[in-house]
């Protein structure tokens, strides 16, 4: 690896693929923006460092975001030699109380989910998020606010509570 590459690069892979997860709710779509970003980090040779890191994995998220809206992109999990949907699906349902909160996180805009991610799991200030993110601490703290009263009504309605 190149010299610029940190001590902690392992742990810094780590933290880049918790946040593309917590972008995408996918394990695949999470390990494809990771891998997206560090090849473009590789490509600029940008510093390897948690910022970078994560503004490349958002700005592909954001693009592949866009595209998906233009495209319509289905599975082929989900189809039989036919080309149609299998009726029965495909998809695996969590059964833990983390299976509820990750459905209540689906329910969540992106931008919300992402500035609960960026507060909650890796520790940012509303303004470091800005800096992140490219948006107003105001925004971030709204966007916070929003999403943590999504989640409570949320997890209420399926009557779990929900602790501030």
């Amino acid at each position: 690896m190149e010299s610029n590459v940190p001590a902690d690069f392992d742990e810094l892979l780590h933290r880049g693929y918790r946040y593309a997860f917590s972008l995408t709710h996918d394990q695949t779509r999470a390990e494809d923006l990771l891998q997206d970003a560090c090849v473009r980090l590789v490509k600029s040779n940008g510093p390897w460092h948690a910022g970078y890191l994560f503004a490349a994995i958002r700005n592909r998220f954001i693009d592949l975001f866009r595209r998906e809206k233009l495209v319509e992109i289905r599975s082929l999990e989900g189809m039989t030699e036919q080309g149609e949907e299998d009726i029965l699906g495909r998809e695996d349902i969590a059964v833990e109380d983390s299976g509820t909160l990750e459905r209540a996180l689906d329910r969540v805009r992106p931008e919300e989910r992402e500035a609960l991610y960026l507060a909650a799991v890796e520790g940012y200030t509303a303004k470091e998020i800005g800096e992140l993110t490219g948006k107003p601490r105001g925004s971030v703290l709204s966007l916070i606010h929003r999403g943590r009263e999504k989640l409570r009504r949320l997890l209420a309605r399926d009557g779990f509570e929900a602790s501030s």
